[in-house]
């Protein structure tokens, strides 16, 4: 029978493969995880929501793919203060990269929830 520790160990190697760009398991190795909350704080603490596309032939391709207009990217931007002295391909790439990666995070939240709730009823 596997340990309470080898389920969430087992859990968040599952985790890895539903998520490109971000290794939840390495960022979880040093830290007791028990909720959705301490998976998101080990990746934020560790940048893991910072996605970064270098060289512009890159960031063009991403933006073509997914934000082709640049409307959702320069917002992005402008939330967090760029103007367009300081904005370039690159820059609008991995804000864009940086906030999807955090969406499709949170859209594991529930399941992430769930699991912790049905180990906590395996307990009792």
């Amino acid at each position: 029978m596997k340990t309470r520790n080898e389920k969430i160990q087992n859990f968040i190697n599952e985790l890895d493969s539903k998520i490109e760009y971000i290794d939840i398991t390495y960022y979880c190795s040093t830290v007791d995880v028990e909720s959705f909350e301490d998976i998101l704080e080990a990746v934020e603490n560790n940048n893991g929501f910072n996605i970064d596309i270098i060289y512009y032939s890159r960031a063009i391709e991403y933006l073509k793919g997914n934000d082709a207009s640049l409307n959702e990217s320069i917002q992005i931007a402008i939330e967090y203060g760029y103007n367009l002295e300081n904005i370039n391909s690159e820059v609008l790439a991995s804000l864009l990269a940086s906030q999807k990666i955090r969406e499709e995070f949170e859209e594991l939240r529930e399941e992430i929830e769930e699991f912790f709730e049905s180990l906590e009823e395996e307990e009792v």
